[in-house]
């Protein structure tokens, strides 16, 4: 007899939970949470408040602009949403470690996390120590909240879970699943202002189409993003080039 494994869930800490599911609510991570795939819970940390007001913020010690979430108000909204230690706890934050396709898969391989979205000028640093909160960032930006990000990070997940995806290995050949950006994709017309789709792509060679598509990779990877071109082991420099689109010709 085989235990059924148990869903994949998402539960937000916010202080707008009608921000969710938003555009969860649609396309493949829609119809996932339709079918029951995944299970998604947006918590209003104001719900733990205790004056009249619903207060959850104060303002800095040490002086400074802006408010600071305050630490009881959501140590309390943490502690209410019982999620057990075998739980990521997230907050999204842009002084988080970056995320990252390894990451995200590691996070969809597991039970599901709970993620904190972050107001004003950040959290209270006791919480993120008591609570054991792991800092998340999803750019070298700044967010008027972490809602945006919580979005970006569960839709992520999402598509790598079993069944949410049309085909397996549409999700194994694309940005960053070794380490390197997706080749460039081609479809009809074969011709589209001038311009043919690359003839080894309709050779019907699947072996010259497989080193076409790598070369490419790497050379998008080496130009675009160095940092993760330095990280890709046994690279070969300058591997290939990208192809240069031909320029349409005008008549005269």
């Amino acid at each position: 007899m085989t235990t059924q494994a148990p869903i994949w869930r998402a539960t937000v800490l916010t202080l707008f939970p009608e921000m969710f599911p938003g555009p969860l609510g649609v396309s493949l991570a829609g119809r996932a949470l339709g079918s029951g795939l995944w299970e998604l819970e947006a918590r209003d940390i104001r719900a733990s408040a205790t004056d009249r007001h619903r207060s959850v913020d104060d303002t800095p010690a040490g002086g400074g602009p802006g408010m600071v979430l305050r630490a009881d108000i959501l140590a309390a909204a943490i502690d209410a949403a019982e999620v057990g230690p075998e739980r990521p706890r997230l907050l999204m934050s842009p002084r988080g470690r970056p995320l990252t396709q390894v990451r995200v898969a590691e996070l969809a391989q597991g039970p599901g996390p709970l993620i904190v979205c972050g107001r004003f000028e950040g959290v209270d640093q006791r919480v993120i120590d008591g609570r054991g909160l792991e800092e998340v960032s999803i750019g070298d930006y700044v967010l008027s909240g972490g809602e945006i990000a919580a979005l970006a990070l569960i839709d992520a997940c999402v598509r790598l879970l079993p069944g949410v995806m049309g085909k397996e290995a549409s999700g194994a050949e694309e940005s960053f699943s070794e380490g390197l950006l997706e080749y460039p994709q081609y479809t009809r017309p074969q011709l589209f202002e001038g311009v043919p789709i690359p003839q080894v792509l309709i050779s019907g060679d699947h072996a010259k189409v497989a080193a076409w598509r790598r070369a490419e990779s790497e050379a998008l990877t080496a130009a675009r993003r160095p940092d993760l071109w330095a990280q890709v082991p046994g690279k070969v420099p300058n591997r290939a080039s990208r192809q240069k689109t031909p320029k349409n010709k005008t008549d005269g």
